[in-house]
This record gives C-alpha cells, structure tokens and sequence, in this order.
C-alpha cells in the first residue's frame, strides 16, 4: 500500500464528506446517531470477538495493565458507547445558533453564527471506545473525522467503524463522514500530520510520547493535554470524613484515567487525623503511597517520595504524598509540578475554597468534589473528545462546542459604508 496516496484519498473523500455534515438538519444527525447506538448494540458479539483478537496481541507482546485496561471491551463498555451517542443525539444542535446580535450605529446588525471546524482529525491508542465517542461528537458538530486508533486496536476499532458507517449510510449520509484509518503502519500518523489541506484540527489522546510528536509535527492546530497530573489538597478547614471520601475515591475509583488524582497534599494541622484514616484504605486498595519526610513520621512504612515522583503521572496504583503549611503553599506545588488538568481543594472555609478556585490555573477547578468528574459526561457535554489544558480555543473536557468554531454575520438592508 502506498501510504501517501491511501491518506491523500482519505483526506479527499473526508473534506468532500464534510461539506455534506455541514448543511446537514439536526434531525437527520440524530437519526443517525441513534442508528449506529442500535447498531453496536446489535453487534455486541463481533465487537467483543474483535476485541478479544486485539486483547490477545495485546498480552502477548506484554502492554502494561494500565493500557490493557483501556483496550478491553466489555458489555458495559459497548452499552456506555451506545449510550453515549444517544445522549449526544439529545444534546442541542450548537451549528447554525447566532449569538450577540446587536445594530451598530451605522445601522448594521452584526452576530456571529456557530459553524463546524471542518475535518478533525484524532489519533488515539488503545481505547477502542473513543471511536464511537470521538465519531458521535464530530458528526453532530457537523464535522467529518479522519480516526486513526492504535494498532493494539485496530480489529475494535474496524468493527466498532462498520457499525458507524452502515449507520450513516443509513440515514443517506456520506459514509466517509467518519472514516477509521485500515492501516496500522505508522507512516499513516506523519502523512496525516502533514495533511492541512484537508484536516482543519488534530486532536491526540494517548500518551505523552504520541502527544509530543503530534505537536511537534502537526500543520494544523492541535486540541490536547499532554499529562493528568491531578491533586486534591486537604486544606486544615476540611471535614476529614468528607475529605477521607473524596481523595480515596480521587485515586481508586479508576487508576488509568487522565483525572486520576496522582498527588495528594494535606495540611499539615490535619494531617494526622487524615492520614490515619486514609492510610489503611489505600492499603487495603493495594496503593503505594510516596511521601515527603513529614508524611514518613505518621506513615513510617510508605516509601520516599522523589521530586521526580511528583511530576509523575502514575496511571497506576501509586501515589504522591506530600504535608504542606496551608494554602499558599499547595497551590504553590500545584504551580511547579502539576499539568493544568484538574485539581481539587476539600475545605469548609469559603474564602480559601474562592482563593483556590481564582489562583490554581488549571482546566478543571474544584471544591469538595473528586477529580474523576472532570469528565464530559459528568459536566453534561455528552460522551468527550479530549480533555483540553490550551488556554485558545477549548479548554476542559471537550464536547460540542469544542468542535465548533464561530464566523461573523452582518445584516443589513442596501448599508454602504460612509
């Protein structure tokens, strides 16, 4: 196969695709969103036998758990795609709405419409569901999407793409709107990247290796975030039972997410009655926990934190620990070593829980509340595209709007200008 030629086709029948998408109605998008849910349902059995081939490969050349864990399909998991295309097609349609309509003294009126961004492309290793997510939110946002999955995924992925295409097909539209590379030579990414003449937007989801490559070499803009390194600080105005709550589940309701919480900082007035109480949770969770020397003489058997520790995005059952004097000084690490992603205070004391949310620059600020909500459809945005740490454009979870950009209209009647 000839790479160049097969993506310049691929970026062709994408750029033509998106034309269509573009004038597309509301209800014809829904329609066909709700007919792919139905498809993936009913191809339950082949998406877990492709699965299982990938899952197999996988093991065999020794992916760490964390990447496992993102690969597998499971009934859940496919029910979770169908359902998240199904809450998308409820969404509101976000193409076409004007906002800020207002007369100028020259007589014109002026607004701006909500257009799509065009051909976004995605690249993406190991989770097979962002196919299905990925595809729901380009196609309601009116855009086409050139999807390129890791090779760890590539008979999911092909199997969830049928669904998608058939589904659109379906509903008379173009089937190339959502197109999933077949290739898994990696040459496909460079010639993608290369691609701006069809692709408006890349958007990466996988690790820090992919996402440095992608920015260094793309032609187009890039929507990404390059770590999670999320924490919670337990400020000495916290319930501890409230904070016990929330840091436990903050780091063990699921290891391999991007807001995971990596780093755990507590004040030190609290930190003994929380660290007591916390300790033997994660024990029994089968955490590690490292932390600094203070932490080490309430928690004598953890392991010494490193400074390499804290700039570490773990994915995995380890954690960072660290006591600090107070606000100032939390926010402080979070400054040095965190990745704009999410992070979270647990207080009762409003001024500091206001400090917090006004001082620490991160895409997802939170009070009281575990990192894990920072997701799409915990804020309502449908199933995500990307969670994004770029302060033009989107930043956060991104779903519709995300994909969407804004163009200015004018009104007038026979206006010229003076």
């Amino acid at each position: 196969m000839d790479i160049k030629q097969y993506m310049q086709g691929v970026g062709k029948r994408a750029r033509e695709a998106s034309r269509i998408m573009a004038r597309t109605d509301t209800a014809t998008k829904n329609q066909a969103l709700l007919k792919i849910a139905d498809l993936i349902i009913e191809s339950q059995d082949k998406l877990l036998e492709a699965n299982a081939l990938d899952l197999a490969a996988a093991k065999t050349n020794d992916l760490d758990a964390a990447l496992l864990d993102r690969l597998e399909l499971t009934p859940e998991r496919i029910k979770s795609m169908a359902d998240g295309l199904r809450q998308v097609a409820e969404l509101p349609d976000p193409i076409g709405e004007i906002s800020a309509m207002e007369e100028r003294p020259s007589g014109i009126k002026v607004g701006r419409m909500r257009v799509p961004l065009g051909v976004i492309g995605i690249i993406f290793e190991s989770r097979p569901n962002v196919t299905a997510d990925a595809a729901g939110l380009c196609l309601k946002s009116g855009n086409a999407t050139i999807l390129r999955g890791g090779s760890e995924a590539i008979n999911s992925n092909q199997a969830i793409a049928a669904c998608i295409k058939e589904g659109l097909l379906s509903c008379g539209l173009p089937g190339n709107a959502a197109q999933v590379i077949e290739t898994t030579d990696r040459a496909a990414v460079g010639e993608l990247l290369k691609m701006s003449e069809y692709v408006d937007v890349i958007i990466p989801r996988g690790g820090k290796g992919l996402i440095e490559r992608v920015s260094k070499e793309a032609r187009m803009p890039v929507i990404k975030h390059l770590d999670g390194i999320c924490h919670v600080y337990i400020d000495d105005h916290a319930d501890i039972d409230k904070a016990v709550k929330i840091a436990y589940n903050a780091k063990t309701q699921r290891y391999g997410t991007c807001n995971t919480m990596e780093c755990l900082l507590v004040a030190e007035n609290i930190a003994e009655p929380v660290l007591k109480k916390l300790a033997p949770l994660y024990e029994d969770a089968g955490v590690e926990i490292r932390g600094c020397d203070k932490s080490q003489k309430i928690l004598p058997g953890i392991t010494s934190a490193s400074d390499e520790d804290y700039h570490t995005e773990y994915l995995a059952p380890i954690m960072s620990l660290r006591i600090v004097s107070g606000i100032e000084e939390a926010m402080n690490h979070i400054q040095e070593y965190g990745s704009n992603h999410t992070d979270a205070i647990v207080t009762e004391d409003q001024d500091n829980a206001d400090r917090f949310i006004r001082e620490v620059d991160s895409s997802s600020v939170m009070v009281n509340a575990s990192t894990r909500f920072a997701d799409g459809f915990e804020y309502g945005l449908g199933a995500e595209i990307g969670i994004s740490t770029d302060k033009f454009h989107a930043r956060g979870p991104v779903g519709l709007e995300g994909l969407t950009s804004q163009k200015y209209i004018v009104i007038g009647d026979g206006h010229i200008r003076e």
